[in-house]
């Protein structure tokens, strides 16, 4: 296909989340162009053969578009929730007793109790502990626990409707990650080849690793994200780093559980440590939340998109606001404009993390910290890496610099998976059909085309000596750029 290329370069990633705003084509061909890199489909949502359809438009419309976009699907997970009303909703008074029954009937909830769809918070909870209702706007203490009853006390009051999540102050629901749908939804992903897969509400490395063994027994091979929304997941942290590819910061159900204070600095400490262990950061959850009625964000929200991409964040997350939106293309547009901005910023050009002290375990993972030395002390214009997996460029992308890291490669999951990090763009490269002697001029062909770099740039080359094999990257070139003259 014929690739357009953004200009100017963004190193920040967008991630749009799919729903009834973006179902028309027209709609999500524009959101592509304003610049989304990944799009979110939200397993918790929609039957399985609508989701389907969106798969398939998004990638049809990307190779129209002549941008590679990838997917991820985002698992429901064990999300706890209290059941119906019989009139929909009540409001909640403070000081008065409220009873979560895990045996009520589903819709029958009034203004003394409700059902609970999670038979296990009887054995959960105990007296003293804080239950939180709609996102942290109702709070309940509770005072006892008899048969299947949750006897509360309404701490903070306010109206309560049909099926809110429900979490617990401090984390410790033992609901396990993975549900029986978060299953099959793992091998559908694997039947439609999608490049990313969300675990919902993981607590530990075991959650990771069980999702990614269902989808290799599916025959997947998406890259597993784990989401850190519970108190457990914090105390976890590194265990989880290391057992997923890239870790999303989903400050929603987290900031429930450990407390809205914690937030800023907690998103800080997980973007730094996901970044030194060379693994992927996503920032989601209510980075534009007013764009879902409005055609502008509020003064805070710009501030924070701003924030996550001065923290180092490989991408932030668009979810209800291009879903169910009445401004899905310009929430993007918007996002993309403020990442520029902030972009600017001395600290992320700033040449730091050289991780001088380590010692490289893989020869291209010490190529590609060499690579990233020399680039940020030499007047190198771009930096090319001849790859097959892409893992040259994201241990590349874990060094923050200004200067754009090119992935060519030929293979297509390459191309898509490289789009969610921070400073790297794919092109497709075949080098195993390039004549060997012309593999540099080949590559300066298409970089020139482009107007990616000028006649005489420095250029950086990573390459291996074995064409088309994964993970033998093993040298680094520099050359100038140079038009081929007949």
């Amino acid at each position: 296909m014929q690739v357009t290329t953004q200009n100017p370069l963004r190193r920040t990633k967008i991630i749009a989340t799919l729903g009834p705003a973006t179902d028309q084509s027209e709609v999500l061909r524009e959101l592509i162009k304003a610049g989304t890199d990944v799009v979110r489909v939200n397993f918790s949502h929609g039957a399985a053969e609508a989701q389907r359809q969106r798969i398939e438009r998004v990638r049809q419309l990307a190779a129209e578009v002549g941008r590679y976009v990838a997917i991820m699907g985002d698992l429901q997970g064990p999300k706890i929730r209290i059941e119906s009303f019989a009139s929909g909703s009540t409001t909640l008074r403070q000081g008065s007793e409220f009873v979560l029954d895990t045996a009520m009937d589903p819709g029958a909830g009034n203004g003394s109790r409700v059902g609970v769809a999670y038979p296990m918070l009887v054995d959960d909870v105990a007296a003293g502990d804080a239950l939180l209702l709609d996102d942290g706007q109702i709070v309940l203490s509770v005072v006892e626990v008899v048969g299947t009853e949750v006897r509360t006390r309404v701490e903070q009051g306010g109206v309560l409707s049909d099926k809110k999540g429900l979490n617990k102050m401090g984390g410790g629901l033992s609901a396990p990650a993975l549900t029986n749908k978060d299953r099959a939804d793992i091998r559908g992903a694997a039947e439609l080849g999608l490049d990313f897969i969300a675990v919902s509400f993981a607590r530990d490395a075991r959650d990771i690793n069980e999702a990614r063994q269902v989808l290799r027994e599916a025959g997947g091979d998406a890259r597993i994200v784990a989401k850190i929304e519970r108190a457990e997941a914090v105390t976890n942290i590194r265990e989880l780093i290391d057992a997923a590819d890239v870790i999303m910061v989903a400050r929603g159900d987290l900031a429930v559980e450990v407390g809205y204070a914690e937030m800023t600095s907690l998103q800080k400490s997980i973007i730094r440590l996901t970044r030194e262990r060379n693994k992927v950061s996503i920032t989601a959850t209510q980075m534009m939340e007013s764009m879902i009625r409005n055609a502008a964000p509020t003064r805070a929200e710009v501030s924070d998109v701003a924030n996550a991409v001065l923290d180092g964040t490989d991408a932030v997350m668009l979810s209800a606001e291009t879903a169910v939106g009445t401004f899905p293309v310009q929430a993007v547009a918007t996002m993309s404009e403020i990442c520029l901005g902030a972009e600017k910023h001395e600290n992320v050009s700033g040449r730091t993390n050289y991780r001088m002290d380590d010692v490289f375990t893989h020869v291209d993972e010490a190529i590609a910290m060499a690579v990233m030395y020399t680039a940020n002390h030499l007047n190198v214009k771009a930096i090319v890496a001849l790859t097959e997996s892409g893992s040259t460029t994201l241990w590349m992308s874990r060094v923050r610099t200004d200067i754009p890291i090119y992935a060519f490669t030929r293979q297509e999951g390459t191309r898509r998976r490289v789009t969610m990090y921070r400073g790297v763009y794919p092109i497709s490269f075949d080098i195993t059909q390039t004549n060997p002697e012309r593999v540099y001029q080949s590559v300066f062909d298409l970089l020139l085309q482009r107007a990616l770099v000028a006649e005489g740039d420095l250029v950086i080359f990573t390459k291996g000596d074995l064409k088309g094999v994964a993970g033998r990257t093993n040298a680094m070139k520099i050359l100038r750029a140079v038009l081929q003259r007949n």
